[in-house]
């Protein structure tokens, strides 16, 4: 690369720097102070990106806040709402605990094992399960965009309140709720060939009526070597919750010969 070639390369980044921090003088709240504080300079690049494309307008507050991610409220340019996903840096622990679902997902294997790789792998993996889970007819935040450790998906709620998960509002028809969780994990399994992993009532969402499965990143394909065992504690999982509700549910060896088709 040439000297002039160089500089303009460098005057590019410097140009482009610039224009984000403008845009988020110009849109500047106080969940932008919050942005620029949390998030690296690569990921406030991405968001950038992002509304630059028309994919974000506008970015509100944040509505779930964990160790591992950050969901903001936000809108497009046509006002859909948006749940928009940043990873965190990972804590040593999680890092340890993403491995055992990438490692033996063939669709990863050739996955560095540094942490921005490994959130980034994240980020991609949840997209892509998501994608495969709406092909079943599994009802799931639609995905709409993913970059990096930046995960954008449809909003389930509406202006900026979230749907109420199972754990944090039980369901008025625990009955039904139940039977359509059961129907979305043998579709998740015979037609995505796909085991959430970590399905419990702090996972599904009840929006309109309808049960909505979330946080599917861990995902795993039926290949893994933990398919089975994931399987059999979702099902324990779900059939722990709803049995405290009052619903006759049916015997865990059941629901796996009915996900499973019998093997």
């Amino acid at each position: 690369m040439s000297f002039w070639e160089r500089v303009e390369k460098r005057l590019e980044k410097e140009e482009k720097e610039y224009e984000t921090e403008q845009l988020m003088k110009e849109k500047r709240s106080e969940e932008y102070e919050v942005l620029e504080e949390v998030f690296d300079r690569s990921t406030l690049m991405v968001i950038y990106d992002f509304m630059n494309a028309g994919v974000i307008d506008r970015i509100f507050g944040v509505v779930q806040s964990g160790k591992e991610a950050r969901v903001y409220w936000g809108k497009d340019k046509n006002g859909n709402e948006l749940a928009i996903k940043i990873y965190l840096t990972v804590s040593a622990e999680f890092r340890k605990g993403m491995l055992k679902y990438i490692e033996g997902d063939p669709r990863f294997k050739n996955v560095k094992r540094d942490t921005r790789s490994l959130i980034f792998t994240w980020a991609q993996k949840e997209f892509k399960n998501l994608e495969l889970a709406m092909a079943a007819g599994v009802r799931v935040p639609k995905p709409i965009a993913v970059r990096n450790n930046v995960l954008i998906m449809e909003f389930i709620g509406e202006n900026g309140v979230s749907a109420p998960t199972l754990k944090e509002q039980p369901p008025e028809d625990p009955e039904h709720i139940y039977r359509t969780i059961l129907v979305y994990m043998k579709r998740l399994y015979q037609r995505a060939e796909l085991v959430h992993g970590d399905l419990s009532e702090y996972n599904v969402m009840v929006w309109n009526g309808r049960p909505v499965i979330i946080d599917v990143s861990q995902a795993v394909p039926l290949s893994h070597p933990l398919a089975d065992q994931l399987l059999n504690r979702d099902i324990n999982n779900i059939n722990r919750f709803f049995s405290r509700l009052g619903v006759n549910v049916l015997s865990p060896n059941e629901i796996y010969r009915r996900i499973t088709g019998g093997k």
